[in-house]
């Protein structure tokens, strides 16, 4: 009796079920970042748009690779296989501190050089009037998402061309417009008062933050996971030590 006792205090002390817990949230955060990725590559084809095959290919097999981690851990943890959780915690070293170390290296670039990239390629769309039939569809795009209308100066920087993305209907948000003062605009139009560029470069901004904030946050999480893996393999070790010692019967109430 003493010593099934003391097996029941052995189980309920592991981290096993709060490791495969944890890891199946990894893997349900994993796979969904998979089937996000797989409609964004899926869009960005039917598009036309270019983006690097490198980039695309790196997020395949982090993703992938997360996933397929997390499988081994969990049957590692099930199994009390050292060695599975031993590739395991080597993986989640490698990624959590590759993508923490590349998250910090190039929050500069993404962060300020991307953004002033993209302020620049709308800036020199500008005169609107003038500017080419494919800025004019992603300017549309944007001043009907955003709920804005020009880049610099609100509709005047339209001319007497003001596109129909720039009407308004939503009170608050909204200028009404003269025909004498917007050279040729229908008499009583109703456009979106603010202009694009501040608001699209705001909300680059934010998506970046976000993106990075979400890379350092996913790099810390790895960290828990491996710490965890570490400890439960250190309870499995001294698990399977203390049954080889019941069964050659030299078992010393205490010594574990």
């Amino acid at each position: 009796m003493q010593k099934s006792a003391v097996v029941v205090v052995a189980d309920k002390t592991s981290l096993k079920r709060p490791f495969i817990f944890a890891n199946a949230v990894h893997m349900a955060l994993c796979f969904f970042m998979l089937r996000m990725t797989v409609v964004w590559h899926r869009d960005l084809i039917q598009t036309g748009k270019m983006v690097s095959s490198v980039s695309v290919v790196m997020m395949y097999v982090i993703e992938v690779g997360c996933l397929l981690l997390s499988v081994l851990g969990v049957f590692g943890a099930c199994k009390g296989k050292r060695w599975c959780l031993i590739l395991y915690a080597a993986g989640m070293a490698a990624a959590s501190q590759t993508i923490i170390i590349r998250t910090a290296l190039s929050y500069q670039d993404v962060y300020e050089k991307r953004v002033v990239r993209e302020e620049s390629k709308l800036l020199a769309m500008m005169p609107l009037s003038g500017t080419s039939k494919a800025n004019r569809t992603l300017l549309y795009s944007i001043q009907e998402e955003f709920e804005c209308c020009g880049l610099i100066d609100g509709y005047k920087d339209w001319g007497s061309s003001i596109p129909p993305s720039c009407n308004c209907n939503y009170p608050g948000k909204c200028i009404r417009l003269r025909g004498s003062a917007t050279l040729g605009a229908p008499k009583n139009q109703y456009v979106y008062r603010e202009p694009c560029l501040p608001i699209y470069v705001s909300e680059l901004k934010l998506a970046f933050s976000l993106v990075m904030g979400i890379q350092f946050g996913s790099g810390v999480f790895w960290i828990v996971l491996l710490v965890m893996s570490v400890k439960l393999m250190g309870q499995i070790k001294r698990k399977q030590e203390f049954l080889a010692l019941l069964q050659s019967n030299r078992y010393v109430p205490g010594a574990f």
